[in-house]
């Protein structure tokens, strides 16, 4: 196990196999995953784990079988590769849904309502009291968002977003999505003209890297703001502070960074983006519910069986 577990899918897990559990939080040296695939039948890893190409060419047919990883994004893991050495790849899709589809809520109401700006203004003891023209934001009910990206998480958001309040709803997908509440397909440059929130809840991998770079930002509306939760690497980050610096957008709510868990000094003194440390599955029962369903994928291949979400 790659990572500090929760205590419940600790005991399971011990339960089941003989297990080494690595203390530390920061991803896999690349001698530590050369010594795992030659050492363990099978590996939980995370993000920032990177078992590249370069990982699995030492290799024929590594001791290592299956790579449960904990998360639903495997862009830190070669597919290809591993299927390639003979290891099968699962992940985590459905445990994580619900929680960073609330994260993105988070994001959106902080960015527009300037939320973290007005806590540190708070801490700072700088505040002077209410005013009405005091620190005014967007507000957030009855505005459109575009969602890029509607696969599980992107539609989680999406109702939140309609059913709580009140939003028009576009997104930019490879495929039309049916839904049981309105909402319209459009070209990414149409979102870009016509949201006033804009979410990515794209998977990570070279697809999507620097989707949203100078030219999309060009094209938002200057009241708008960027919500990522998805891979850091989606959006040009060097861009996005040029466009943040000038006012050029209306602000940015980030969960994911592109250089993560560097944040550029740049980006951090900007009062016009909200910056939050990769919570979008942070609480316990979600955590819990991803190692458990990483054993499961564990469990089953080992009986022989297909894990239920392998890749």
């Amino acid at each position: 196990m790659a990572r500090p577990m929760p205590a419940d899918v600790v005991e399971r897990a011990e339960t089941l196999f003989d297990v080494e559990h690595r203390a530390s939080n920061l991803p896999m040296s690349a001698a530590e995953m050369r010594s795992a695939l030659a050492l363990y039948d099978g590996i939980m890893p995370s993000l920032g784990d990177r078992f590249s190409n370069e990982i699995f060419a030492e290799f024929g047919r590594p001791r290592c079988r299956v790579l449960a990883n904990f998360g639903v994004g495997v862009d830190h893991i070669d597919i290809e590769a591993a299927r390639n050495h003979g290891v099968t790849v699962t992940n985590t899709p459905g445990a994580v849904t619900d929680a960073t589809a609330d994260i993105a809520m988070t994001l959106i109401l902080m960015s527009a309502r300037r939320a973290g700006e007005g806590e540190r203004l708070v801490r700072s003891g700088q505040w002077q009291g209410w005013h009405p023209t005091q620190m005014l934001g967007l507000h957030v009910t009855g505005k459109t968002v575009g969602i890029i990206g509607m696969g599980r998480i992107g539609q989680a958001i999406a109702r939140r977003c309609h059913f709580g309040f009140g939003m028009e709803v576009l997104y930019a997908n490879r495929s039309e999505k049916a839904m049981d509440f309105p909402a319209r397909q459009v070209s990414l440059e149409e979102l870009a003209r016509q949201s006033d929130f804009i979410v990515l809840a794209v998977p990570g991998g070279p697809e999507t890297m620097y989707l949203v770079g100078s030219d999309f930002l060009s094209g938002m509306q200057a009241h708008a703001h960027l919500i990522n939760i998805s891979r850091g690497n989606v959006v040009d980050e060097s861009a996005l502070i040029d466009a943040l610096r000038e006012n050029r957008i209306g602000g940015a709510g980030l969960d994911v960074y592109e250089f993560e868990p560097e944040v550029p000094e740049a980006l951090r003194q900007l009062d016009n983006v909200t910056l939050l440390p990769h919570l979008g599955t942070a609480a316990l029962e979600v955590r819990t519910g991803m190692g458990m369903m990483a054993l499961d994928n564990l469990q089953a291949f080992f009986a022989g069986e297909r894990p239920p979400n392998a890749l």
